[in-house]
């Protein structure tokens, strides 16, 4: 019996949910808001698709009581307030970094063994703060990032290429931004040839800058945050844990040595299995693109200090 716990009703967590309990990949499903009937009415939402897609997943929807989220062997936080017009990223990052410790704690305190995924944003820094807090080794918590970065080079390369996205391997390192993170060419690859036999240099570059704003432009389109793509990212992440896949997923880790880097938490690629983050993979990386890591490593920890600026780590 498996159980898993998303923090947060909004449309990531609850597109998370609603994959998770239609593609049965846990025998529970909860889902937890601070909104008064929100979750409630979600999960309601999602029960009520059950017989016309002949799944059984038990689905449970809460108001802000944790005990409801007793053993559960993963648990995905997605609440946080959306960057509002006006808000600087230091109010931003104050006010999320309170929900998020929040929610954390109490979540740990009724699942101690839980494997925890951040999803809040921004989540580099936000995965940093929960790890601190908690004291978690540091394959049990760690940030989905990459894994949704990674589906949006995808898109593009199969459009560029006119292919089966299926079809296509590559991944996104870094950090979880526009600026910071950095998709992979190098490693991109169609049926195992480098995509570079396929496509010119102007169209891949192309390739590449539009992944990097593919959050800005999905917001530019719909008015708010992408939902569906963030919230089977998470949902992909927590399938690869609870039938210890082994998937190498880029996920924002803790590294302790690994590409030279110590006390932070940024995307790399991992396998991501039953204990959660099993092994950091150390892969070469062309001059250019290590200049473009230390160059988001950089950036990461300047966010990560406004967490000490303001007096929350």
């Amino acid at each position: 019996m498996s159980k898993v716990t998303v923090i947060g009703a909004g449309n990531v967590g609850a597109t998370c949910a609603n994959i998770l309990a239609i593609k049965e990949t846990a025998n529970e499903v909860v889902l937890i808001d601070i909104k008064e009937g929100f979750a409630e009415g979600k999960m309601l939402d999602i029960f009520q698709t059950e017989s016309l897609l002949d799944v059984d997943t038990k689905v449970v929807g809460v108001t802000n009581d944790y005990s409801k989220t007793a053993n559960s062997d993963v648990i995905v936080v997605t609440s946080g307030l959306p960057r509002k017009p006006g808000m600087t990223r230091e109010e931003l990052i104050g006010v999320n970094a309170g929900i998020v410790k929040s929610v954390v704690t109490s979540a740990l305190e009724f699942s101690p063994n839980a494997i925890v995924i951040i999803i809040s944003n921004p989540m580099d820094p936000m995965t940093y703060l929960a790890g601190k807090i908690t004291g978690l080794p540091k394959n049990r918590i760690f940030g989905m990032g990459g894994a949704l970065d990674s589906a949006r080079f995808k898109c593009y390369l199969s459009k560029a290429l006119d292919v089966n996205i299926n079809d296509i391997e590559c991944m996104v390192i870094g950090g979880h931004g526009d600026t910071t993170m950095i998709p992979l060419l190098s490693k991109a690859t169609y049926k195992g040839v480098p995509v570079t036999e396929f496509a010119s240099e102007e169209v891949l570059k192309k390739v590449v800058a539009d992944t990097m704003v593919g959050g800005a432009t999905l917001t530019g389109l719909l008015g708010t945050s992408a939902w569906y793509a963030p919230g089977a990212a998470g949902a992909y992440v927590v399938e690869s844990i609870l039938k210890d896949q082994k998937k190498v997923i880029p996920s924002c880790v803790a590294l302790d040595g690994e590409y030279g880097q110590t006390d932070i938490c940024i995307g790399v690629p991992a396998v991501i299995g039953r204990n959660g983050v099993e092994k950091v993979l150390e892969i070469s990386l062309t001059d250019e693109e290590k200049a473009l890591f230390e160059k988001s490593v950089e950036a990461v920890r300047a966010t990560n200090a406004v967490l000490k600026e303001i007096n929350v780590l």
